[in-house]
Parts: structure tokens; C-alpha cells; sequence
């Protein structure tokens, strides 16, 4: 585990006088940021020796509350666990009133347990090691759609897509629309903007496949770097849209009749000169290639948890919808959920269109490469790739509802070797309890269905 060194945070404070106030936050399982909000004299002491956060911060449910079976809470006393910042995190928020800067934090294997074992960006070190340990080292990238939305509600107190330019709001899907993309300028030049100040590597913009739907790319790299850009890039959207009188969403299934919102997962492996292993002029690529896919395959149900973490994950499976359905594979094919795209032969390599927008992106990445592992090592053959419409074609389904992904993630002894049980305990305890919650609230859908007919 590496953390920032000294001289980063007295350089930064050296170029940026003005700055009073520091955003330190940590990433939960559930990807939620969570926190401290410190003055700027208090910055290098967090450098030195770290800051001490509660062990029942990285135990949380998402909305915030203890997991008592989390063995984070009474079981340790909450202890304080020291966290430490990461290297290239401290960074301007060019939204904020008062001068602003974050940092992100990580727990110290050590001085940060007993919260370290539930700390997700761990985990996917651990993955990464694990593969870099036989030669291989992953390269990955996110694309991660988004909803734009107003920040007042509806007549019906529901969400609605944002006002356009013209005070219009958006009703039709324009896809790939280019004038959908003109009438959110201003957002997107700020967000881009604030992109490059951070050193996220935002690239290609999309009108998604509904009003107010957007889609960025990010480029790809090193896994762990791509996965730290992604964690900020998700926070930078928030806040840029915020700043613009918006709000936006990576709630995988905001509209029941509108598109859900996926996170393409792409990901290939090179060896330690950085050549790509999958690299091909065979559109499928190499046997390597096809041994990831199909290690991804064989573990794909026991870890669809961690694609697809919350109930509303599992409303974005519908057929027809460019939302994957069935544990397939194909080349240049959208409707399968692992897909090999076209060009050059250098840039081989997976496209794993399973996850909501919703999922942690590190936990994704590390069920991903833990995947790809399996598959390398066992040699895994994950047959011949989906020609044409995989949905009529699938012959197995994936399951559509969380408790089905829960008990496979719980069952499952690859996981627990694969990610760890102690990993395993903090995060199922914490998905139980969510499922648990979920399922105890009475809403308006109770109401509607069973008021008057029960």
C-alpha cells in the first residue's frame, strides 16, 4: 500500500494560498463518500500520521446506519482506525464558495484495521496483486452513463429530466442527438474543465438512449488508477450539476419506462513491458482473451451481487433494452454481456456491459480481474460467441432480483477465496442488512397494488 508523501501536501498548500478548507473523504462499499471537512492548517498533520476515522464508517448501510453483525460496531468498541491519504488526491473542487480542496483517504493496512479489511479499494489491490504476481498486469477503463435531472420534483413529487438551454425539457430519446448535447454546454464545459484541473481523463461525450441520459468515457490505464479516476469523476459530476441547478443520478433505474444507466467495464491484460496479451488481428483475439471471458463467465453469477449491488440494480434487466440478460459473449455484439470490440489489433479487449452505474467501482473491478484470473488459470473456454440477437439466443438467464444475487455471493467458496471471507463478512452483513430494510418499508407501490384490492 502506497500513500502520499509529505512534500505533496506542502506543495499544494504552497501553490494554492488560498485555499481554507479540505474535503477528506473514503470510499464505502457501497461507494458513498464519506468523511471530514478540515482547515488547512490541519492538512499536513494528516500526512504525517494520519487521520483516525471510526471503524464503523467502512460498515455502513447506504443510508448511513450501523450494521451491528458487521463485527465493526460494539465488537471492536467503534475504534478509531487511521487512514492515509492516497498519492495525486489532493485536488482543487473549483465549484466550491469557500476555496475548497479534497483528498482521499485509504485505511492503513495496519494502523487502519480492523476497518482495513472492509476498505474496497484493498480489495482490489489484492486482485491486482494477485494477477501482477504471474505476469500480468490488468489495464481498464469506465464508461459510466448518468441522468441529468431538475432539481425540483414534479407535480407528483417524482424526477424529472433537467430544463434544456431553452427552458425546454427534454421528452424524446435522441440518441447519439448532437443537439442534446449543445443544449447542456455549459455543464459539460465546467465538467470538463473541472476533468482536467483533477487529471481525470474525460473523453467522448453521448446522448444516452433517453431525455436527459449522458454517457462520458474515460481513458484507460493502470486498473487502480482507472478505478481512483472513476471514484472522483462520479463525485465531480454530482457537484458540477449541483453548480448548474441540476442533479445528477447514476441510479441504475431512475424511469421505470426509460433506459437504465450501465457502467462498461473495460479491461484487457499486458505483460510487464506493456504489451497487450489479448492483443489480435483474429477479431476475437487471442486464447488468452477467450480464457478471461470465460473465467468471467463461470463466476459471473457469484458476483452479481457486486455488478448490481441495490434492489433498483436489478429493474435495469429488461430484454431488448442494451441491458445484458444471460451469461454470454460475442464480438462487436451489444446484446451479449461480455463483448469484444472492433479495431485495431493492439486494442483488443473486453467489454464487460453488466454493471449498473450504481455499483462500487472498485468492487467491480476487483469481481472483474478476479474473474479474468479464474479463467487464465484454469484455462476456462467459454465456447463460441453469440452471432446475431444474443437475447433470443440465451439459454441461461441471470437472475433478476437481489436476494437471489445475495445468497449466490454467500454461497459461493471462489468468492471466498477469490475476495476473502473477512471482505465477504462486512459486505454481506451490511447488503443483509439493506435487503432487510428494503424489504420492511411499506411505499406507495404497496399502496397502489394492495390498498383496496387486498
Amino acid at each position: 500500500m502506497k500513500f502520499a508523501a509529505l512534500d505533496e501536501a506542502r506543495d499544494f498548500l504552497a501553490v494554492n494560498p488560498d485555499i481554507d478548507m479540505i474535503e477528506l473523504f473514503i470510499l464505502d462499499a457501497n461507494g458513498v463518500p464519506r468523511g471530514k471537512l478540515l482547515h488547512r492548517e490541519e492538512l499536513l498533520a494528516v500526512y504525517e500520521s494520519g487521520r483516525p476515522l471510526p471503524s464503523t464508517i467502512l460498515g455502513l448501510t447506504l443510508n448511513g446506519d450501523d450494521v451491528e453483525n458487521s463485527g465493526l460496531v460494539w465488537d471492536v468498541g467503534d475504534i478509531d482506525c487511521r487512514a492515509y491519504p492516497l498519492a495525486g488526491s489532493l485536488v482543487r473542487l473549483p465549484w466550491r464558495q469557500i476555496p475548497t480542496a479534497a483528498v482521499q483517504v485509504s485505511m492503513h493496512p495496519q494502523e487502519g484495521m480492523p476497518a482495513s479489511i472492509a476498505d474496497p479499494r484493498h480489495l482490489l489491490i489484492k486482485v491486482i496483486d494477485s494477477l501482477k504476481a504471474e505476469g500480468y498486469h490488468p489495464v481498464m477503463a469506465c464508461e459510466l452513463e448518468f441522468y441529468l435531472l431538475d432539481a425540483k420534483r414534479d407535480g407528483n413529487g417524482r424526477p424529472q429530466p433537467a430544463l434544456d438551454a431553452d427552458g425546454g425539457r427534454p421528452r424524446s430519446t435522441q440518441v447519439y442527438g448532437l443537439r442534446e448535447l449543445e443544449q447542456i454546454e455549459p455543464f459539460l464545459a465546467d465538467l470538463y474543465a473541472a476533468c482536467k484541473l483533477q487529471g481525470i481523463p474525460a473523453r467522448t461525450a453521448i446522448s444516452e438512449y433517453a431525455p436527459g441520459q449522458v454517457e462520458i468515457t474515460l481513458e484507460h490505464g493502470d486498473a487502480l488508477q482507472a478505478m481512483d479516476q472513476a471514484v472522483r469523476y462520479k463525485r465531480l459530476v454530482k457537484a458540477v450539476a449541483h453548480k448548474h441547478g441540476m442533479q445528477a443520478t447514476f441510479m441504475a433505474k431512475p424511469f421505470d419506462h426509460l433506459a437504465g444507466t450501465g457502467m462498461h467495464m473495460h479491461v484487457s491484460i499486458a505483460d510487464a513491458a506493456g504489451r497487450n496479451l489479448f492483443a489480435s488481428e483474429d477479431p476475437a483475439g487471442t486464447p488468452l482473451l477467450r480464457q478471461a471471458v470465460g473465467g468471467m463467465l463461470a463466476s459471473l453469477l457469484e458476483s452479481l451481487l457486486l455488478f448490481c449491488p441495490n434492489a433498483n440494480s436489478y429493474r435495469r434487466f429488461q430484454a431488448n433494452s442494451y441491458a445484458p440478460l444471460a451469461p454470454t459473449w460475442g464480438v462487436d455484439n451489444r446484446t451479449v454481456s461480455l463483448r469484444v470490440p472492433g479495431g485495431p489489433a493492439n486494442s483488443r479487449h473486453i467489454e464487460h456491459r453488466i454493471c449498473g452505474a450504481d455499483a462500487n467501482p472498485y468492487l467491480a473491478a476487483a469481481a472483474i480481474l478476479a474473474g479474468v484470473h479464474r479463467g487464465l488459470r484454469e484455462q476456462l473456454d467459454p465456447g463460441d460467441p453469440v452471432q446475431g440477437n444474443g437475447y433470443a439466443q440465451a439459454t441461461e438467464l441471470l437472475p433478476t432480483d437481489w436476494l437471489t444475487s445475495l445468497i449466490a455471493l454467500e454461497q459461493s467458496a471462489w468468492a471466498r477465496d477469490a475476495l476473502g471471507h473477512e471482505f465477504l463478512g462486512v459486505y454481506l452483513a451490511v447488503k443483509r442488512a439493506e435487503y432487510r430494510q428494503f424489504m420492511a418499508e411499506v411505499g406507495e407501490q404497496d399502496w397502489r397494488w394492495y390498498l383496496t384490492q387486498a
